[in-house]
């Protein structure tokens, strides 16, 4: 047998015993992060309406407000309205992948919200916003705060749920260090961070892959939204802007894949946006800023 046909015989016998050369063997896809918006710039919208704005962004789903203030549905309704939002959006192939709450406690409504979300397959809700009271030391308001976050972490457990605290930027907001948020729930498995890097660029500066670095084995959410700083009448001020036209650096995208993450990403809009078909555009041209970022 010449080495010609030698070959060709070893290669149908590997084949035939299902042991073919490794470059036939299919490399597994890279996992995807979902894309999706918060709602709160059309919470006026009917379910038919916003799945159709959903589509046109083309994000996987949305991060929805069950809330009295900014939200598609209220609290006390959320059995009624819920599913009606929920099933509009999965008939257009989309999905609520975080409900956005006013939830700082375990109380008999916030449960009803909790317990509904989750019967409709909903994985994520995010919390309240806590806020200092400069009259009382911060230490026994973090101490206060984390038995709070005790009792929600034991029903997100219950219902299989995780709770996200998200940062946000200024001097009242706790979480806005990141650092005391991470002292309060680093050992609750059902608490997480939606890490907001455009709150954490401006509270972070220059620092804020040092923030990013310290919560990223809790998230359970990434938002995306972009600002400049502005100076008007002597004072300087954020001014939030399209995403990608302001100071979050894109190597916060190109880390965040590098680290494994596999959760949701979620869109925001700060700036003014507009109404009718003027926010479709604008949602739709951050939209695609983010995912080149994300894929890139």
């Amino acid at each position: 047998m010449n080495r010609r046909h030698f070959l060709a015989a070893g290669t149908s016998a590997a084949l035939a015993f299902g042991s073919a050369p490794r470059l036939l063997a299919a490399a597994p896809p890279a996992p995807r992060n979902k894309l999706i918006g918060f709602t709160k710039p059309f919470d006026t919208l009917s379910p038919e309406e916003t799945a159709d704005v959903v589509s046109f962004a083309g994000w996987d789903g949305v991060e929805l407000g069950v809330r009295s203030k900014s939200g598609h549905v209220r609290p006390e309704r959320v059995e009624e309205d819920l599913p009606k939002m929920a099933e509009a959006l999965k008939k257009a192939g989309k999905e609520i992948t975080i409900a956005t709450t006013e939830i700082t406690g375990v109380n008999p409504l916030n449960e009803r919200v909790l317990r509904t979300s989750a019967k409709l397959g909903i994985r994520i809700f995010r919390l309240g916003f806590f806020k200092y009271d400069k009259t009382t030391p911060f230490p026994k308001q973090l101490a206060e705060i984390r038995s709070r976050l005790k009792d929600i972490a034991g029903l997100a457990k219950e219902i299989g749920m995780q709770a996200g605290f998200q940062n946000h930027s200024g001097s009242d907001y706790v979480g806005a260090g990141i650092w005391d948020t991470w002292s309060m729930l680093n050992d609750l498995p059902s608490v997480g961070f939606c890490f907001d890097i455009g709150h954490a660029t401006i509270e972070g500066g220059l620092s804020w892959p040092n923030e990013a670095r310290l919560a990223r084995p809790h998230f359970a959410a990434v938002y995306a939204k972009d600002f400049v700083w502005q100076k008007k009448d002597g004072q300087w001020r954020v001014d939030w802007v399209h995403f990608g036209d302001g100071m979050v650096n894109r190597s916060f995208f190109n880390w965040l894949k590098e680290s494994g993450y596999t959760g949701p990403v979620c869109q925001h809009h700060e700036y003014d946006h507009g109404k009718g078909e003027i926010l479709r555009q604008h949602l739709k041209r951050d939209a695609d800023v983010l995912r080149t970022w994300l894929n890139g």
